[in-house]
């Protein structure tokens, strides 16, 4: 009795005990602006650039590494095992890298809840009037969309929130279908392509933010997931008939900082030049990418002294893939001589000498940018080039039988390298051209899952290669290795139910 009188005591008569310290900041007293809500939308962007936290988890340890364009490299077999067991589909629901990329999309997902809870009840200032207030509402959306989007093609159905969760009691929730996550991204989307401008409306400081034909895009490539084809093409239409994108005459003009948020670009990552270090710090401590130094060549001789990591290297089957004078395999792909290998031991992983070298942050002459800082590079990540959409545009249209029409737009890409039309139309031919476009951008797993042909592609890939790119690859398993394993932890912390075939 003396325990109950005490609690009904503290609970009922010193409310003091319950009000707030000093110096305690709530929600309300932050949003009060429209700068405040400009922070607000800025901080929504960040977790899209994360790439290390507990271990590196940049999405082409995945996109590339888990299909036949690369192998992991790296010092030797034991380098990031975390990415190994991806490329070899042994991976485990306890795989440390798909836990930092899950949690990171959630991240940003609060950070979007947070601003479409809190932006509609601004008052409109100097700073923002309501056109700028829709705008920030059409760039979050599109933002939790897009996050949302990386989760359900990796994991497939996972929780769905689009509250705040400001309770112990909301944050356990139940795994959505990939239908109803799928459904939702549309509805995001749709509803941000109405209140975005497009990119011939911003000025030079405002590019690199979400536009009008970067939902319309991702409309196109989220329909093609969900094989709706006549409103894939719909929505590739929009872009392609709107003015505001171009092919840069120069390929590889993609993959230079000078490049940068150029005519080809859709949408890209944003990524700054960043001196401080971060190491052991987790999420968010900088604003450049870790791609550079994980993908660059491990040699010193071939890097001039500006030496990486040795990761995402290109198979032997991608290098093959590319037609007799096509451009883009050298603009893709480093095949370096024997004197430029340094430490063959620890540069040759698997068979495999390549390097790629369109994120190794290089000059127009071919030489190694220094970095500010010795692991992190300022180059953006290109997540929708002008091409990708002429592709997407074209497989819809070959989805609906309008091969001379695909056609088109296929040469289209082709042309800009300097090659000849193609003879047909075909699926064939689209996933060909898909694969050489846009190898070593993080696609090309996707690609083939989507399309239903991942355990074909990578079991014939590994009984190809056995002898060395596929010598430590399991059997792929149909009707599970298409999604990796909801995270154990996230398993055990929301009681959430694990994909087919994964403990």
């Amino acid at each position: 009795m003396a325990v109950v009188a005490v609690a009904t005591l503290l609970t009922g008569c010193n409310d003091w005990l319950r009000e707030d310290g000093p110096g305690k900041t709530e929600l309300d007293d932050f949003f009060t602006s429209g700068q405040t809500a400009l922070q607000a939308v800025n901080a929504a962007y960040y977790p899209m650039a994360w790439e290390y936290n507990n271990t590196y988890y940049s999405e082409w340890f995945v996109g590339d590494i888990a299909s036949d364009d690369a192998v992991k490299g790296g010092q030797n077999l034991t380098d990031m095992a975390d990415a190994y067991d991806i490329e070899n589909f042994k991976t485990v629901a306890s795989n440390t890298l798909l836990l930092d990329y899950y949690r990171a999309q959630y991240q940003g997902i609060s950070r979007c809840n947070f601003a479409l809870t809190y932006i509609p009840t601004l008052e409109l200032d100097e700073a923002m009037d309501e056109a700028m207030r829709n705008r920030y509402v059409g760039e979050v959306k599109f933002l939790r969309a897009f996050y949302y989007f990386r989760l359900v093609r990796m994991y497939g159905g996972v929780p769905l929130v689009d509250f705040v969760i400001d309770s112990s009691e909301g944050w356990k929730q139940p795994r959505a279908t990939a239908e109803q996550v799928y459904d939702f991204i549309l509805k995001e989307l749709k509803e941000a392509e109405g209140l975005l401008v497009e990119k011939s409306k911003m000025t030079a400081e405002e590019l690199g933010r979400v536009t009008k034909g970067a939902a319309q895009a991702l409309l196109m490539k989220v329909y093609l997931y969900c094989g709706n084809y006549s409103e894939a093409k719909h929505w590739g239409e929009k872009v392609i008939t709107s003015g505001e994108y171009s092919l840069n005459a120069n390929y590889m003009d993609n993959f230079y900082l000078s490049g940068e948020n150029g005519p080809e670009s859709v949408f890209e990552i944003q990524y700054a030049e960043d001196p401080t270090s971060d190491y052991g710090e987790g999420n968010g401590f900088t604003r450049g990418t870790f791609t550079v130094i994980l993908t660059r060549s491990r040699s010193t001789v071939l890097c001039g002294g500006n030496a990486g990591w040795g990761f995402n290297k290109p198979s032997q089957d991608l290098y093959n893939e590319y037609e007799e004078g096509d451009p883009r395999r050298d603009f893709t792909i480093i095949n370096p001589t024997d004197a430029q290998i340094e430490t063959p031991a620890q540069e040759i992983y698997l068979g495999s000498r390549y390097m790629s070298r369109k994120y190794a942050l290089q000059d127009v002459d071919g030489s190694y940018i220094a970095l500010s800082h010795a692991t992190r590079a300022p180059i953006n990540r290109k997540e929708i080039r002008y091409s990708d959409v002429l592709l997407m545009y074209a497989e819809a249209l070959i989805e609906m039988g309008d091969t001379s029409g695909a056609k088109t737009y296929i040469d289209m890409v082709r042309a800009r390298v300097g090659l000849a039309p193609i003879a047909e139309a075909t699926r064939e031919a689209l996933r060909h051209e898909r694969r050489v476009e846009l190898a070593m951008e993080g696609h090309r797993w996707f690609d083939l899952c989507r399309w239903g042909i991942a355990g074909k592609t990578m079991n014939a890939y590994k009984a190809k290669y056995s002898a060395n790119e596929g010598a430590e690859m399991a059997d792929f398993v149909e009707g599970k290795h298409e999604l990796m394993p909801i995270p154990s932890e996230e398993v055990r912390l929301g009681g959430l139910e694990q994909n087919y075939g994964y403990n």
